[in-house]
């Protein structure tokens, strides 16, 4: 039997034509535009995007970024918790006492947390941090010192909690910590830090908060 012979009338290919121009509009609800929460998650996965990029061609855990997770004490139950990022400053090296010197911007977002009148009160406090880091043996050793001054500020109201109250929502950060890299690469590190918020009396009363932080953090 003969195939049969189908043919292609002109209206049948400008409604094919038509069809892929004008495509069938969708029904439902138009699209709203993204809530707070999902901008800073898509803010954190572009970061965890670029930070590799800018550690090509490096070598060392100091001339690489990193991002970290922080759980900081003081007293009267107070605490905090931190996520922040680290940037090294290129080409900035130097020996000192057998060892080598380094030196990163910590930038960090908080929550500090603490009692008052019988509920828990948290401040959200962003800052960043200029730090120097010290390694013995030229740089190679696992273990290091660091140290540095830096400002923070509280976003949503002063901190305050039921023995003490900050006359300023913007601080200075002090800090002094000694930490450990492991690793094949050394990428980890762990560090024990003692952080020092206050407005240097810029006004009274200034109080102060002492923090006991333990900070674990990834270089890429």
């Amino acid at each position: 039997m003969a195939p049969k012979n189908t043919q292609t009338t002109p209206s049948s290919c400008q409604n094919h034509a038509t069809a892929r121009k004008h495509p069938p509009e969708r029904s439902g609800r138009p699209e709203r535009p993204g809530r707070p929460g999902s901008f800073a998650a898509v803010l954190l996965a572009g970061a965890a995007a670029v930070l590799p990029l800018v550690a090509q061609a490096q070598s060392t855990p100091e001339s690489s970024p990193s991002m970290y997770l922080q759980y900081g004490a003081a007293e009267h139950s107070a605490d905090a918790w931190t996520v922040g990022v680290t940037v090294p400053w290129r080409n900035w090296r130097h020996a000192l006492w057998g060892g080598q010197l380094s030196g990163y911007w910590d930038v960090w977002g908080a929550r500090w947390s603490a009692p008052l009148e019988g509920r828990d009160r948290g401040t959200w406090v962003i800052g960043v941090n200029p730090t120097v880091r010290w390694r013995p043996s030229n740089g190679q050793s696992p273990w290091f010192a660091e140290t540095g001054v830096g400002l923070s500020w509280a976003l949503n109201r002063r901190y305050i909690t039921d023995e003490k109250e900050f006359p300023t929502r913007y601080n200075f950060a002090t800090h002094i910590g000694v930490g450990y890299l492991f690793g094949s690469q050394g990428q980890h590190e762990l560090v024990l830090r003692l952080e020092h918020h206050s407005n240097a009396g810029i006004k009274k009363p200034n109080p102060g908060e002492n923090f006991l932080q333990l900070r674990y953090a990834h270089h890429f």
